[in-house]
């Protein structure tokens, strides 16, 4: 199998491996954090639209895109953990690994999408069911959440294809193709439910139209015949060489983000105790609160995938300077873009609450302490780009495990037993988690560094015992 690299290819690599690391982590993570930034603007508009059809169809969008959410980790996971093992390859100059790896995460993609299409979409009722959802929000969106699991699974692939892009260095590809998206998406759905009236059902219908055209676009991407980075049926390999690795750091963050999002399924659940709106008011907190997390999550992603090309080309301090890099802009993002959120948080609750006075009150209710968390999140973001570059996948899975189930489900638990502070307690829970989940990462962050030095000290005294010269004295 002849495999090579683009003229580009080639020289973002040379960039990564050996240009200024400040540079490559802006070059690289900036448009991801823009992307990323995008895509929450999008969300946020998205639920606007949703709120002109009622406030219960923005709690049943809320809740049910938790649940989303948690399937979409399987596809998620799978991009991330195989995203890791490309970009090694990529740094080590394996490019044959990397075609194999490429084309045969797509196949690994398609088999898992049509395994969940198949056996969630006739009995999505019952499904929604058993993760507790109100009957009034089964009633309101199970073909919602039907065609959702449809716009999931071209998600899949288009996750796979952004990842590969993002190892490539191709940030400003995916930016641009992002535009497009949010584009068609916004214009459908300001279509179907200010022109045409209609329900929550367009507005994934939107959802699955635009998908499709990043779908289209990845297809004619990565139809390059002699390109490392291009999709190949003859590439697609099941041996364990190829496979192992990616399914070996993918499936902690598959469970790690699965628990992540039935965690916030629990707590959407556990927070109907204060009444429907509340789960409404948690959602478009979380909305809100993404403004500072997403390009936190883009500077991540592009730290990640610049610390796993050094990581393979066996560059360990340009990997860790990688890291404080993704560090410094993410604790800059969360210090800013907090302070911006808050001073005008009352525009943005009434975005969303419109003329209902008492539902903008409990956004701001809820928002205020999550605003807390945005430095320590950005922390949190930093150390997992370290984990994933370095594979450590299952002290990532470790520390999501915490910040939902030690940090967030028994917190709001005791909140409701112990006290009667009502809706806010949403907001507390936050705040605790996130703050909480910040201060772990810097734990864990410093013990995994001094780790790694002491590993790369080790490695070098052994190649300089093994490669002296003998010099005949005893």
């Amino acid at each position: 199998m002849n495999v090579a690299l683009s003229k580009k290819d080639e020289k973002f690599r040379d960039f990564s491996l050996n240009g200024p690391m400040w540079k490559v982590v802006l070059y690289v993570g900036g448009p991801l954090a823009l992307y990323e930034s995008l895509n929450q603007l999008f969300k946020i508009l998205d639920t606007m639209m949703a709120s002109h059809i009622g406030a219960s169809a923005v709690s049943a969008v809320a809740y049910l895109s938790q649940i989303n959410m948690m399937l979409s980790a399987l596809g998620g996971g799978l991009a991330v953990g195989a995203s890791i093992k490309v970009s090694q390859a990529y740094g080590a100059g394996q490019f044959e690994m990397v075609k194999k790896r490429v084309s045969t995460m797509f196949a690994l993609c398609a088999v898992l999408g049509a395994a969940i299409l198949v056996i969630l979409i006739p009995f999505t009722p019952q499904f929604l069911g058993l993760m507790n959802t109100p009957e009034e929000f089964i009633a309101e969106g199970s073909t919602y959440f039907r065609l959702e699991l449809v716009g999931m699974v071209i998600t899949f692939f288009n996750n796979v294809y952004i990842a590969i892009e993002r190892a490539r260095g191709n940030s400003n590809r995916i930016l641009k193709l992002n535009l497009g998206v949010i584009a068609v998406k916004l214009g459908l759905t300001a279509w179907f439910v200010y022109g045409l009236g209609g329900g929550i059902n367009l507005i994934s219908v939107a959802t699955i139209i635009s998908q499709l055209l990043l779908l289209g676009a990845a297809v004619v991407n990565m139809n390059q015949k002699g390109n490392a980075f291009g999709f190949s049926l003859k590439a697609i390999s099941m041996k364990k060489d190829v496979t192992a690795p990616m399914l070996l750091l993918s499936f902690p963050v598959i469970v790690e983000k699965i628990a992540f999002s039935m965690g916030k399924v629990i707590v959407n659940s556990m927070s109907t105790v204060y009444g429907s709106l509340t789960v409404g008011a948690l959602g478009i907190s979380n909305n809100i609160g993404g403004i500072t997390t997403n390009p936190q999550n883009g500077f991540q992603q592009g730290g990640s995938s610049i610390i796993g090309q050094n990581l393979g080309a066996g560059k360990v301090k340009r990997a860790l300077s990688a890291f404080w890099w993704t560090l410094l802009f993410n604790v800059i993002i969360g210090a800013v873009l907090m302070t911006l959120s808050l001073i005008f948080l009352d525009e943005l609750s009434v975005l969303f609450a419109g003329d209902d006075t008492e539902f903008a009150g409990m956004i701001e209710g809820i928002y205020r302490f999550e605003a807390m968390g945005a430095i320590p999140l950005g922390v949190n973001a930093a150390v997992l780009a370290l984990l994933y570059g370095f594979g450590k996948t299952k002290i990532t899975l470790f520390m999501n495990f915490c910040r939902v189930f030690l940090f967030r489900v028994p917190v709001l638990w005791a909140l409701q037993q112990f006290t009667d502070l009502g809706s806010v307690s949403a907001g507390i829970v936050m705040a605790v988690s996130n703050i909480a989940s910040g201060v772990l990462a810097a734990v864990v962050g410093m013990i995994e560094i001094y780790r790694i030095r002491a590993e790369y000290r080790e490695e070098n005294e052994e190649k300089q015992l093994t490669f002296a010269p003998f010099d005949g004295s005893l």
